[in-house]
């Protein structure tokens, strides 16, 4: 054990003392959060540019149809041709013009209405527009039925059945989504830093092989305890610098949004929705920020504690499964051009559990599907951490299969170490022969 603690304290100071480590620690958080604000900085220009589009209505229809807002400005023509119409728009240097011709009948009206652009138009722009057509034509065909502006306002509200648990509590629209989504966050950290973590004890393997540094070091220390050390001591450097990323993004962050007044909702888009609900359905926004409360409330009830607490878990189990493959692999080659052919059926698992991850935790988290992922050791680590979110028992993740997965894992994790250290023991003595995924099964027998 005490050469085990040495191992490992030296692998750490290895790491932390090694100036690219330094610099990246610093520079990265920089990087990110330069990234982000650049990005809601531009997100936030984009959102205040105003398109203008010029209408030339020849008709008796459309006069108040056609309203500007913050994201969409409509100057008239009157009394003009259609071709000094376009003259006009160009060289104001308009978006663009719509072309409203004169039809007794609002059908052909409709279907002879041009807009001319410069370049081909925006979808939200031809969105905005095809709309108003609709709506109009909708009003103009049910009023030919008998049907009137009152009543086919009635018609046109969406509908949505109330939803309720059996206790009387409310269900929220989407509620799963979003705990997947915060769940996949936390897995997709994970995969991350098995991705990034994992290949740094890969290339320390490879480079102490080549440079035979290894046969001293196992002259007095056993391959299984090198092997943990490494894994061990690379996996304490990456959280001492993953701790750092986090508090200084965060912090970088705050300071960032402050200075440039960005508002952290542009980069959902959510200031644009709450902007549509206030303008265009006022009797509906009581109902919006209840709505909205609710949700807050929802994700306010998220077990964090608990979720925070099973990430570790989670995060310590599987990154010690694959920091362990990934040492085998570092000890059965001799450069790192040799480990692609090992790569991918490291990482396929991995892939495999955020996307299924993500698609079947979405439909049904209790599935066969999502279950089943979330139990199998190499991507349960992600998988049972997407459908964590939604609590542990009644209505959440049973508890039996979240100890069988826990248990899975420990027994994966022991039984990975030990075959990877039966690689490794061979393989790192192994030099100018590429291995093949045959001899890597003789070795396992060694």
């Amino acid at each position: 054990m005490n050469k085990l603690a040495l191992i490992i304290k030296r692998e750490y100071l290895a790491k932390v003392r090694n100036k690219s480590f330094v610099v990246m620690t610093f520079l990265s958080p920089i990087l990110m959060v330069g990234m982000i604000v650049l990005i809601a900085y531009l997100t936030k220009i984009n959102d205040n540019e105003q398109r203008v589009i010029t209408i030339l209505n020849e008709s008796d229809y459309f006069s108040n149809d056609f309203n500007s807002n913050e994201n969409m400005a409509f100057v008239k023509f009157k009394g003009i041709s259609l071709q000094k119409a376009k003259d006009s728009t160009l060289s104001l240097g308009y978006y663009g013009l719509l072309y409203i011709p004169d039809e007794k009948d609002l059908e052909k009206v409709a279907g002879r209405s041009f807009f001319f652009s410069k370049d081909a138009p925006s979808s939200s722009v031809l969105d905005k527009l095809e709309d108003t057509f609709q709506d109009r034509l909708q009003q103009r065909r049910l009023q030919d039925l008998g049907v009137s502006a009152k009543d086919f306002a009635l018609m046109d509200n969406q509908f949505e059945i109330n939803t309720s648990t059996f206790n009387g509590e409310q269900n929220l629209k989407g509620i799963n989504e979003i705990k997947a989504f915060i769940g996949g966050g936390f897995g997709y950290l994970i995969m991350m830093f098995i991705i990034i973590y994992g290949g740094f004890v890969m290339r320390s393997v490879i480079e102490e092989k080549t440079s035979r540094i290894i046969e001293v070091i196992i002259s007095s220390v056993k391959p299984f305890q090198l092997m943990l050390g490494k894994i061990i001591g690379t996996s304490l450097a990456g959280i001492t610098q993953f701790a750092i990323w986090i508090v200084s993004a965060g912090l970088l962050m705050l300071v960032a949004f402050s200075i440039f007044g960005i508002d952290p909702s542009v980069m959902s888009g959510s200031h644009g929705m709450s902007s549509a609900i206030g303008g265009g359905m006022p009797a509906m926004v009581p109902n919006a920020n209840q709505t909205m409360q609710l949700y807050a409330q929802e994700l306010f009830e998220i077990p964090w504690l608990m979720l925070i607490g099973f990430f570790i878990v989670y995060f310590v189990l599987g990154y010690l499964i694959y920091s362990s493959i990934y040492a085998a692999i570092g000890a059965a080659v001799d450069n790192e051009t040799d480990t692609q052919q090992f790569i991918f059926p490291v990482i396929l698992p991995l892939m495999l559990a955020i996307y299924v991850g993500f698609f079947s935790v979405f439909n049904n988290p209790h599935g066969p599907i999502a279950v089943g992922f979330s139990l199998f050791p190499l991507t349960s680590p992600i998988v049972m951490l997407m459908r964590l979110p939604g609590g542990i028992g009644e209505g959440g993740v049973p508890i039996w299969q979240l100890i069988t997965s826990i248990l899975l894992l420990i027994v994966t994790f022991i039984g990975i170490v030990w075959l990877a250290a039966k690689i490794y023991r061979v393989g790192i003595l192994m030099y100018g022969k590429k291995p093949s995924y045959k001899e890597l099964y003789k070795w396992l027998k060694y």
